[in-house]
C-alpha cells in the first residue's frame, strides 16, 4: 500500500465500494470494456503502444488487462479504493496476468515518487474524481516516457448539469464523494507545458478520450 490522503481516499472508498467493484467486474466479464476504456485502449495501440504501462485510478484494471493482452509486457496500477484493488488483484490472477502487473492501493498524488515511470500512462475517467486536477495531471505526465492518454467529462452544459444532479443526490445520501467537470483548455495547457502534443481525440456524448505523445527534440 502507498500513502493515502484520508479525506480524498475516504470519499473515493465510499463511492467505489465492493458492490460497485463486483458490478463493474460482472459487466466487464459479460460485455468487455466499457466505451471509454475501449476507445482509450484503441487510441493507445494506434499510437504505437509500448512495453510498460502505468494505469492511474485503474479501478478493476480493465484497461490494464486489455493492454497486457494486446502486447504490453508489464504494468503498474494505482487506485484509492480498497474494494477495487481487491477485485483487480483477483481478476489479474484469474486471467494468469498477476506476474506482469503490480497493483498498488492509495493516493497517486501523494505517493507518486514511489511509483515507477512507464512508456505509457493512462487515466480512464479519473480526473473527474479530483477537485484539484492540476497536481494529478502533472504527476501523471511526469511519469510518462512516451504516451499519455486519458478519458474525461466533456466540458459541456449538459454534462455539468448531469454531474450537478448526481452530486446533489450524493449530498442527500450523505455520500462525501463529488465528481467534477474541469476546463478542457486548462487541462490542455498543462499537458502542452509538459512537452506533449495531441495524437488523437475520440469519445462519446459525455466523455472525451485523448491520446498525447511526448515531443522529441
Amino acid at each position: 500500500m502507498i500513502n493515502c490522503c484520508a479525506g480524498a481516499c475516504g470519499a473515493i472508498a465510499t463511492q467505489f465500494d465492493t458492490a460497485r467493484a463486483e458490478g463493474d467486474l460482472r459487466q466487464y466479464t459479460a460485455r468487455g470494456p466499457n466505451p471509454t476504456t475501449r476507445l482509450l485502449r484503441d487510441g493507445v495501440l494506434r499510437a504505437g503502444g509500448g512495453r510498460t504501462l502505468l494505469d492511474v485510478g485503474a479501478g478493476i484494471g480493465a484497461a490494464t488487462l486489455e493492454l497486457l493482452v494486446a502486447g504490453f509486457s508489464t504494468a503498474t496500477t494505482v487506485d484509492a479504493s480498497p474494494a477495487f484493488v481487491g477485485v483487480a488483484r483477483r481478476e489479474a490472477e484469474a486471467r494468469g496476468l498477476s506476474s506482469r502487473v503490480t497493483i498498488l492501493e492509495g493516493d497517486f498524488i501523494g505517493s507518486a515518487e514511489e511509483v515507477p515511470a512507464a512508456d505509457v500512462v493512462i487515466m480512464d475517467r479519473v480526473v473527474c474524481c479530483y477537485p484539484q486536477y492540476a497536481p494529478l495531471l502533472q504527476q501523471a505526465l511526469k511519469h510518462s516516457d512516451h504516451l499519455f492518454a486519458y478519458a474525461y467529462p466533456r466540458d459541456r452544459w449538459y454534462v455539468r448539469l448531469a454531474m450537478a444532479w448526481e452530486n446533489s443526490y450524493r449530498a442527500l445520501r450523505r455520500n462525501p464523494f463529488r465528481a467534477f467537470v474541469h476546463s478542457t483548455r486548462a487541462m490542455e495547457d498543462i499537458i502542452h507545458a509538459h512537452g506533449f502534443q495531441r495524437e488523437s481525440r475520440t469519445g462519446t456524448l459525455a466523455w472525451c478520450v485523448d491520446v498525447y505523445r511526448r515531443r522529441t527534440g
